[in-house]
């Protein structure tokens, strides 16, 4: 019986971290079987289609203040996020993307700390720069000009992934509707969001051939609406923190894949890059604190509120250390009405 239950976290680790796995496939697919040049058109591709399924499945809406803050998650978690993420693809040298990327669990680690109240340990940041060092040695092909726009894109895109986590734990969910309703909710705003860009940038939908149903049906469906249901659980179940450390196994698969199904050699400096980040991505496991499952909105006493720095949260920062309660009293100074 307690080797069962021991077991239950590390299964629920395994299975969140199946959908940064399977993010990783998505440059191979994108580049095999979609047509060229049209980010923003996979991005809708990817997040919209999927969304209305799992509304449909789930028949479950938001009611009340949950609009804005699916809203609010699906902008920052799919909307926000996939646009800025390509940006940054196309405008920096091969890996850099990725390079910053994977400093998305030192973002969650600062967010968490004040949103969440959850003290950030010594340990946790060193492990989160040894992850970025061994993202950097797999992905970093060569030494390239670099774009302030992409760079600034690249920062954005973690931020925004990040501030989605851990918004995502901190709001928690109403009664009632469990991570696949939410899951469907984010990805139909998110889609929603993209899809003016998308027709702006790129023009009308290109057309498409059996290979590229099948890779987009693969990126809508397994890619997005399973991959975001599991990392959503996941964010529900662990640490904002333990999620945030499942990333960089994203760009790791992305390498494996490349070498596997694309013919792409893997050098020892590489290798050795993705046993450390491997390595950073367990010891981040173990560092994230106790796993709490969500507690529903009601229950948390927010449903009718989006307030970021309440009362509870200042009670709970002020067990972060005096430097990180200051911060949490000079943000909610700023915001108080005058």
């Amino acid at each position: 019986m307690a080797a069962s239950r021991a077991a239950r976290p590390a299964l629920l680790t395994a299975l969140t971290a199946l959908a940064p796995v399977s993010w990783g496939t998505t440059y191979a697919v994108t580049t095999e079987f979609l047509p060229p040049d049209r980010p923003l058109f996979t991005a809708l591709a990817r997040a919209l289609p999927a969304g209305l399924i799992l509304i449909a499945v789930t028949r479950v809406l938001p009611r009340g203040i949950w609009w804005a803050k699916a809203a609010v998650l699906g902008a920052l978690n799919i909307g926000a996020f996939f646009p800025l993420l390509f940006v940054s693809a196309y405008r920096l040298p091969g890996g850099m993307a990725a390079v910053v990327g994977s400093i998305g669990p030192l973002f969650v680690v600062g967010l968490s700390a004040l949103l969440l109240g959850q003290r950030p340990a010594g340990r946790t940041l060193v492990t989160g720069i040894a992850a970025a060092f061994g993202v950097s040695l797999v992905v970093l092909k060569g030494a390239g000009a670099l774009d302030g726009l992409g760079v600034l894109a690249a920062v954005a895109a973690t931020a925004s992934m990040a501030a989605g986590t851990v918004l995502t734990k901190r709001w928690g969910r109403p009664d009632g509707v469990g991570p696949l309703a939410l899951t469907g909710w984010q990805l139909t705003a998110g889609g929603l969001l993209i899809a003016p860009l998308a027709l702006l940038a790129e023009g009308a939908p290109p057309a498409l051939d059996g290979r590229a149903i099948g890779g987009y049906l693969y990126l809508a469906l397994a890619n997005t609406a399973v991959g975001y249901w599991l990392w959503f659980r996941g964010i529900g179940r662990l640490t904002a923190v333990q999620v945030g450390f499942l990333g960089p196994l994203s760009p790791l698969t992305a390498a494996v894949v490349g070498w596997a199904a694309l013919g792409q050699a893997l050098t020892p400096v590489q290798l050795a890059g993705m046993a450390l980040t491997f390595g950073a991505t367990l010891a981040g496991q173990l560092g994230g604190g106790r796993p709490r499952p969500f507690r529903s909105a009601e229950r948390k006493g927010r449903e009718d509120s989006m307030d970021l720095m309440d009362p509870a949260a200042a009670r709970k920062g002020a067990r972060t250390g005096p430097a990180v309660a200051r911060i949490l009293d000079a943000l909610r100074t700023a915001a108080t009405p005058r």
